[in-house]
């Protein structure tokens, strides 16, 4: 992978984490109940794509 494909790629990470940071918080402070579970799970699961994305531009 060439190094501007490295850059783009862990900018797009670093959003989608600060994307799923802003998903936890809006679940924990403003929703209840199973649709607070779901998000919460949904913005896990977007936070591991992330990290999974920032950990291929290492490799």
């Amino acid at each position: 992978m060439d190094a501007m494909t490295k850059m783009w790629v862990s900018i797009i990470a670093i959003l989608i984490m600060g994307l799923s940071v802003f998903l936890i918080t809006f679940a924990r402070t403003k929703t209840k109940g199973i649709v607070r579970g779901i998000l919460s799970i949904i913005a896990f699961v977007i936070m591991l794509i992330g990290f999974l994305s920032g950990v291929v531009v290492l490799v």
